[in-house]
């Protein structure tokens, strides 16, 4: 697996890990988190989510300009590390909120967002850039998708660890103030403090009943219980960003003590400009002009995968937590299956790239993102098949017919694992890969830039994030697996449609 790779690139990797942790043990519990600290609806912690989200991924394309315009990659990757660092040291402050405060703390939690969003744009593209220039010298340029792929597998290290962290420092905190953990219970106590004197008499017994199960004992009132378990509940929320913080300090150190081992781009492209003739420059021209067109190809497929592959942390958080019995598992925690995945079969498919390879048969970059795109729409196949059997109603009847006493049939734990399964494998022909097909693309003078095009694709995905969630509560949520389906499929035909060229251009 790591045979034939380039020294700088388990360092590299090793940054990137660090980084990834400490993003993920946020992003873990971002919306629920949203929802139980400022009392949000999911439509709206879903929005703030896709916001955050694509920001990361649009302020990629400025990390890049800038270290394009700069020559400095490192320079604006330690950079991007420090501000990230100080975006999660203004997360992990823990602030109760009240009606007076609401207003500026949620403010303040969105100006901290745009610090990580910003420092992880600073970050991200350009240590990528930096990954791909290891792979410009001829010796290990045949490495290049194995090599990304390894990288890739370093980044879901962290993610796989990442989920635990949030809940385990959150249920301890509670046990610590003598309280137990239930999901559904904040959303209860913000509405009851919101609405106590409209609530039915049937309702609030319910309210008692679940406030008693997870640790009022009546010498207070209820009023009193239940800010008192949302400032406890959010506060342990609030300490597991501490790990982020540290966690970013880890990567900043590594990439610091290793950065002399990584190439210099800057010193590349000057050795490199002064041998081009003005003939050479011409020549070039049109080939370049091919390679980007091909690159916005691609680009306009990765916005809808990653529309339909980042649902895990709205709608598929949103349906772990309501639709599939995880009385036992926090539903953040789901978000680890993922990772997990990523890790065992990625030595599978890199084998299986080989095996073909060595047989003469070796499939090209372009098929490998079609065929992730189809199996993608194979976990959503599978959801819209299971949800019609199940006959399950929208987030929002569901959740009422809970409440309401009437029994529902729950979906095993299972369901979550095959649609991972299914979306993991897609995701490794897809995001490695594409990794590799950009700076194989990328122009060497735009290396930072066309990571950041790239990271900006993924952005705009991000953006319609929202609709999941919203289809989600408002239809049957068959209907919500039908949409991200059909895009799957779509996308699947254009690069179908588009292989031969893209396989041209790309030789």
């Amino acid at each position: 697996m790591f045979k034939n790779q380039p020294k700088g690139l388990i360092p590299a990797a090793l940054s990137n890990m660090g980084e990834r942790f400490g993003y993920y043990i946020m992003n873990a519990v971002l919306v629920l988190f949203l929802c139980s600290k400022f009392g949000l609806s999911e439509e709206t912690s879903s929005l703030i989510y896709s916001f955050f989200y694509a920001g990361i991924y649009v302020l990629s394309l400025v990390g890049g300009l800038i270290a394009d315009k700069t020559q400095n990659y490192k320079a604006t990757i330690i950079w991007g590390l420090i501000i990230m660092t100080v975006g999660y040291v203004v997360l992990a402050i823990p602030v109760l909120a009240t009606a007076d405060n609401k207003t500026w703390l949620l403010t303040l939690t969105g100006i901290a967002l745009f610090f990580i969003a910003l420092g992880n744009g600073l970050f991200k593209g350009n240590l990528q850039a930096i990954v791909g220039q290891l792979y410009d010298n001829p010796r290990y340029a045949a490495q290049r998708d194995s090599g990304f792929q390894i990288f890739y597998v370093f980044i879901n290290i962290g993610g796989l660890i990442a989920p635990f962290i949030a809940p385990m420092l959150r249920s301890w905190w509670l046990d610590v103030n003598g309280m137990v953990y239930n999901a559904s219970f904040p959303a209860m106590c913000h509405q009851f403090l919101s609405v106590s004197d409209s609530m039915s008499n049937e309702t609030v017994n319910q309210l008692y009943a679940l406030a008693t199960a997870v640790g009022h004992s009546g010498a207070q009132s209820l009023q009193e219980f239940c800010q008192e378990y949302l400032n406890v509940f959010n506060t342990g929320i609030h300490y597991s960003f501490f790990a982020s913080v540290g966690a970013m300090l880890i990567s900043l150190i590594i990439f610091i003590s290793t950065k002399k081992g990584l190439p210099t781009p800057s010193k590349k492209e000057k050795a490199e400009t002064v041998t081009y003739t003005a003939e050479e420059k011409r020549a070039m021209a049109g080939e370049i002009r091919q390679r980007m067109f091909a690159l916005f190809a691609v680009l306009g497929i990765a916005i809808f995968f990653w529309f339909s592959f980042h649902q895990n942390g709205t709608s598929m958080s949103l349906f772990a937590r309501d639709f599939v019995d995880t009385s036992a598992v926090a539903p953040e925690i789901w978000q680890a299956v993922n990772p997990f995945f990523v890790i065992v079969l990625t030595p599978v498919i890199m084998w299986l790239f080989a095996a073909l390879s060595r047989r003469g048969r070796e499939i090209s970059t372009p098929k490998k993102i079609a065929i992730g795109m189809g199996l993608a729409g194979v976990a959503y196949l599978f959801l819209t098949i299971f949800s019609l059997v199940m006959d399950y109603p929208s987030g929002t009847e569901f959740r009422q017919l809970m409440t309401s006493g009437v029994t529902v049939v729950k979906a095993g734990w299972w369901v979550l694992i095959l649609y991972y399964f299914f979306m993991t494998v897609a995701e490794l022909f897809i995001s490695p890969l594409g990794l590799s097909f950009v700076s194989k693309v990328a122009p060497k003078h735009l290396q930072g830039l066309c990571q950041g095009l790239w990271l900006t694709a993924t952005a705009v995905g991000n953006l319609l994030l929202w609709i999941g969630p919203l289809i989600y509560n408002k239809c049957p949520i068959w209907i919500a697996w039908v949409v991200f389906l059909a895009v799957c499929l779509i996308s699947m035909g254009a690069m179908l449609g588009m292989l031969k060229w893209l396989e041209r251009v790309t030789k």
